[in-house]
């Protein structure tokens, strides 16, 4: 059974406090939840203002699909998340 995992460094220039990185990656982290059906949390940078890494993780019965749809948040952030930019991105298949 294929996992993968997809590594993202945020970079957001626009946020000035904690406060408002949260509700910038609150509002991204349940937006992808619920368009991908992937697991996503914040894990490192916890406490800079402008910069988060957050992993997104998917499983299922075929690793090509996980890939796909790891690579479609990738895109989707890209084209629709206003909140900052991807600085860094990869994904790991387990």
């Amino acid at each position: 059974m294929p996992i993968g995992v997809l590594w993202l460094q945020l970079h957001m220039p626009g946020s000035r406090s904690l406060k408002e990185k949260r509700r910038a990656l609150k509002s991204l982290l349940t937006r992808l939840q619920r368009e991908f059906n992937v697991s996503v949390a914040e894990m490192d940078a916890l406490d800079q203002t402008d910069f988060a890494v957050v992993a997104c993780a998917h499983i299922s019965n075929n690793a090509a699909h996980t890939h796909r749809t790891l690579q479609k948040v990738v895109q989707w952030i890209e084209t629709h998340w206003h909140g900052g930019y991807i600085a860094d991105e990869s994904i790991e298949m387990i």
